[in-house]
């Protein structure tokens, strides 16, 4: 209306402005003059008249400014909108599936002094009582390699009738035998776990319950006290319910020979190894308490020899926390025929008798070992084990592990999380039964990050 009052005051102003041009000449000299002047004012209000008309008709230009304000309204609900669905679907992604890959890349520099004798394989990459020499002049090695290093997958699927599927695959590349140290240091991978769980149930290979990891210490080496821990994989086949757990394992008997001699290994084994475990934990830390009851057999696996007997075991571990971040970890184990579960099978499970049965060998191991953290960054591990194993000489000889201890005091820095170097060193002493003797010195650095 505005723009019309302006118009029509223009067109008025200009119409003025002609009439009054018109009678200036003459300063209204006569009537006919005067009666055209008022003939054209006429014409020209009818034409003012006609522009209000079509101006009426035309609709007044929108407001622009609430046009755009409403827009960005609109806009802005459906990014929300958008946003909001795209989060729930992947909430609801994450919530039924989802994937993991993880590990860790370490490098091992290992100085080993031998007091009695040569040695290679595996004892030189981690100690294993059982390779420690006895007996002769002796020899060092410093070995340096990233086999220990590891690269895992997981996978957990959460099923719309509330089932829970989880998968776990695990390699390494210790114990390989594949590969040298002339040209490029290749080895091949080694299975360490390939599992999965549905609800309570576990099928697949992973630790043996009757092995409590997480009463594993801080060290350096990797497994540390071997010869006093429970430790091992296998598959199986285990049942949770609450603090419990049972489980059917593979089997698998050690043997020694009438009189000594190279070790048997037998899978003649008809009954799985059966295990039963309880767990408890708190703010004070972790106990387990763990047992398992085995068939032992030979059928042919020493010429003329079909016997089998019972083995059995119990082993009780924990971590308790301390003062400040500090933990003790602990484990006592024993039985009669453990063979492989005790010491990375540093005595065998059972020995042959001089009518061809096969008897059960008796075994106790405990290590205990005390973390302390002088600070954020810094920490340090003081362990201690001991085996001792009850062997008939009459039957096994006196070429046999008769005890077996370790000692190990370690320093690690962690100047990020997950990454450590560290620095520890070991004393290990092996005993057979005919006196003699054997040490292993060890001074091991490492540098290691998880991902």
């Amino acid at each position: 209306m505005a723009q019309i009052s302006k118009s029509r005051k223009l067109i008025l102003s200009v119409a003025i402005a002609a009439a009054l041009g018109c009678a200036s000449g003459n300063a209204f000299a006569d009537g006919d003059r005067v009666a055209e002047l008022e003939e054209r004012i006429a014409e020209l209000e009818a034409m003012v008249q006609q522009l209000m008309n079509q101006q009426r008709q035309v609709p007044p230009p929108p407001d622009t400014s609430k046009i755009a304000a409403q827009a960005e309204s609109i806009a802005e609900e459906r990014v929300a909108e958008l946003l909001a669905a795209h989060e729930a679907a992947e909430a609801e992604k994450v919530h039924k599936h989802s994937y993991k890959f993880g590990g860790y890349v370490k490098l091992d520099t290992i100085y080993s002094d031998y007091s009695g004798g040569s040695s290679s394989g595996a004892g030189r990459d981690f100690y294993i009582p059982g390779t420690i020499p006895v007996g002769s002049d002796g020899e060092s090695y410093t070995d340096i390699h990233a086999k220990e290093s590891r690269i895992n997958f997981s996978s957990n699927h959460n099923l719309d009738n509330g089932a829970k599927i989880r998968t776990f695959v695990e390699m390494d590349f210790l114990l390989s035998s594949q590969g040298n140290e002339r040209v490029s240091n290749s080895f091949a991978p080694r299975l360490r776990h390939a599992f999965f769980t549905y609800n309570n149930w576990l099928f697949g290979q992973t630790w043996m319950t009757f092995f409590n990891v997480g009463a594993l210490p801080e060290n350096l080496d990797f497994v540390g006290p071997a010869e006093s821990t429970i430790f091992g994989r296998q598959a199986m086949v285990r049942y949770t319910m609450g603090n419990w757990q049972f489980a059917a394992e593979n089997p698998e008997t050690t043997i020694t020979p009438y009189g000594g001699g190279g070790r048997v290994v037998s899978d003649d084994n008809m009954v799985p190894d059966l295990v039963a475990r309880y767990n408890m934990s708190g703010d004070w830390g972790s106990f387990t308490v763990a047992g398992i009851l085995r068939e032992l057999a030979c059928d042919g696996c020493i010429s003329g020899i079909d016997d089998s007997t019972n083995g059995y075991g119990i082993s009780v571990s924990g971590k308790f926390n301390l003062w400040g971040k500090d933990d003790f970890r602990w484990m006592a184990s024993t039985g009669s025929g453990m063979g492989r579960y005790m010491g990375l099978n540093t005595a065998n499970a059972a020995v042959i008798d001089a009518s061809g049965n096969l008897e059960a060998i008796d075994s106790t191991g405990v290590f205990g070992s005390y973390r302390h953290f002088w600070n954020e960054k810094l920490r340090s591990n003081l362990t201690l084990g001991y085996l001792m194993v009850d062997n008939d000489t009459d039957l096994t000889g006196t070429g046999v592990t008769k005890d077996a201890t370790s000692v190990h005091v370690n320093l690690i820095y962690s100047p990020v999380p997950k990454m450590d170097f560290g620095i520890e060193y070991m004393h290990a002493n092996r005993e057979i039964e005919s006196g003699a003797d054997g040490d292993l010195d060890r001074i091991q650095f490492s540098a290691k990050y998880a991902y």
